[in-house]
């Protein structure tokens, strides 16, 4: 299978497949190459497993899908015995879990820690991959998977003078592995997407005061989190078959819940209004459920929008401070809604303030301040809540080099191009998991790392088959599918919002939808059809003879 079989380079390592990342798709891919017989090496920047789950240990850090359902469903006995805690499982949790699947799985052997993949690039005449590591070494393999993750590559914003100021500066998604103690400090937060609204009551909680930094304002529903009673987990586990089933084939995002019926203007305000309390007051993601047209129609949209505005009026004393949290530059749900515990509240306190960067950007960061409109904020301490550069971050930090020489950075330059999200053109047996043209951050990302890890699985078991040595993307295919992909997408409310799903938060990254927005479950069936005529629209080429002769 792997390209050394026939090559004379004598010393290099050599796989059937390298992956690149241990978060949660890493750790499932080599657990299903390993069942299938075929080697395979994981090479992780981290010190450990659990990709977005230990980066992302900031203050209030939790996953916004219910535990029960933001778990694995490939093994039985894990999905029984496992006993969540919570109704949202906290980052500790998280990382405690997937740590218990690397151990219980026996991964570890085959992952190599603290090692970032550098350079990937792939041979012609081998038909193979020549991977260059961290450490300065190189190995072979037939196949290279990207388990890189879509929130995994903090981005650190470009302030005038950051590197000036003298106390610390902490970012979310990069945070440190001991406690943080804001105690006596004046904190300042950048940043109020999903981990600065996390962050906050707790820094909040503990610090001097703290200033929030506000560009968008955003969306939040509560969380409602509360303990997990065993009656609750035993509910769970025993719908589990109809609770996966539905999240893989019926919910558009993967996530099982009561399904809307009807869209907001066919109810009267009165009966609409109490829909939206009775969901407000269960929290979660589910507050998008109440209708099923509120991502499609700008006038359903703003009806859920208000009632949500006039919460944030109701709990927000101070009727400036309200008018600037309330979202007013996008429509509801566009922006991957954030849930919460008790972040407009927080604002109430006495030792919380809100500085709009909106109308007036920072200025610069001076040794002991924020400057905006010509005012220091006073801090001794930063916290970036700056987000991520969002599902081609982490690929476009590995130089990959196609066939002809062109870099995967250079082909993408206009923007990710992907056929289903899992291949691009140009660059074979280079497979990517929940990547750009697939619904990805969409979704409940561990049913789609499922369904992307079991795809891929089954095609290298289909190549080794037939002896097939290469697969890629064709061009027409990917072609018509990013069509497809932002056709789907501009019938939608979403391309509204100068979002991450579109690349808005990194300066000069290209406008482009990166997801696939047309459902979880109409997504795999496209899928499984083009698995089943033969992998339609992939060229794929037979296997090379070998050469023993001309090693003689």
């Amino acid at each position: 299978m792997s390209p050394a079989q026939s090559s004379p380079a004598e010393a290099a390592e050599t796989y059937d497949v390298v992956v690149v990342g241990a978060g949660f798709a890493g750790l499932y891919m080599l657990h299903r190459l390993r069942g299938l017989g075929f080697s395979a090496r994981v090479y992780e920047q981290g010190g450990g497993v659990g990709g977005t789950w230990y980066w992302n240990r900031y203050p209030g850090a939790r996953c916004d899908v219910e535990s029960m359902q933001y778990s694995y469903s490939f093994s039985e006995e894990l999905q029984q015995e496992w006993d969540w805690s919570e109704r949202y499982a906290p980052q500790v949790e998280i990382l405690k879990y997937a740590n218990h699947v690397a151990d219980r799985f026996d991964l570890r052997r085959d992952i190599q820690f603290n090692t970032r993949v550098e350079r990937a690039v792939f041979d012609a005449r081998e038909k193979g991959w020549s991977v260059t590591t961290s450490g300065g070494k190189t190995v072979l393999a037939q196949f290279v998977v990207l388990a890189t993750g879509c929130l995994s590559n903090a981005r650190k914003p470009d302030i005038k003078g950051l590197e000036s100021f003298k106390g610390p500066v902490y970012h979310t998604g990069n945070w440190p592995h001991e406690d943080v103690d804001f105690t006596d400090l004046r904190v300042g937060l950048i940043g109020t997407g999903s981990s600065g609204i996390q962050s906050a009551p707790i820094i909040a909680e503990q610090a001097k005061h703290l200033t929030v930094f506000q560009r968008t304002a955003n969306f939040s529903i509560p969380a409602r989190n509360a303990a997990l009673t065993a009656e609750e987990r035993d509910t769970f586990r025993q719908n589990y078959p109809e609770i996966r089933r539905f999240a893989r084939e019926i919910a558009r995002n993967g996530i099982y819940a009561e399904q809307p019926d009807r869209g907001a203007l066919d109810d009267a305000e009165d009966i609409r209004r109490s829909k939206f309390k009775a969901r407000w007051d269960r929290g979660g993601l589910t507050f998008m459920y109440v209708y099923n047209n509120l991502g499609l129609d700008r006038a359903a949209n703003d009806t859920a929008a208000d009632y949500v505005r006039g919460k944030i009026a109701e709990i927000v004393k101070d009727p400036a401070t309200a008018k600037l949290l309330q979202p007013n530059s996008h429509p509801i749900g566009t922006k991957r809604i954030c849930i919460d515990t008790d972040y407009f509240k927080t604002f109430n306190r006495p030792n919380v303030s809100l500085v709009d960067i909106k109308a007036n950007p920072i200025e610069e960061i001076t040794p002991n301040a924020v400057r905006v409109a010509g005012h220091d904020h006073e801090v001794d301490a930063l916290v970036m809540a700056t987000g991520f550069d969002a599902m081609t971050g982490s690929v476009a930090k590995i130089d990959i080099h196609g066939p002809g020489g062109q870099t995967l950075n250079q082909k993408w330059a206009e923007g990710p191009k992907t056929y289903l999200g899992l291949m691009s053109a140009g660059f074979p047996n280079l497979f990517i998991i929940t990547g750009p043209g697939s619904p990805s951050v969409l979704s409940n990302m561990i049913v789609s790392i499922e369904q992307h890890v079991d795809w891929i699985a089954d095609c290298l078991t289909h190549m080794r088959e037939r002896g097939l040595a290469t697969m890629e993307a064709g061009g027409d295919a990917e072609e018509k599918w990013v069509a497809h992909v932002n056709e789907v997408a501009h019938g939608t409310l979403y391309p509204q919002a100068n979002s991450w799903y579109m690349g808005a938060n990194v300066p000069g990254k290209p406008r482009i939808f990166m997801p696939y927005i047309g459902g979880v479950g109409v997504y795999r069936r496209i899928c499984d059809e083009v698995a089943a005529k033969g992998y339609e629209g992939f060229v794929m080429e037979a296997e090379m003879q070998p050469r023993k002769a001309v090693r003689g």
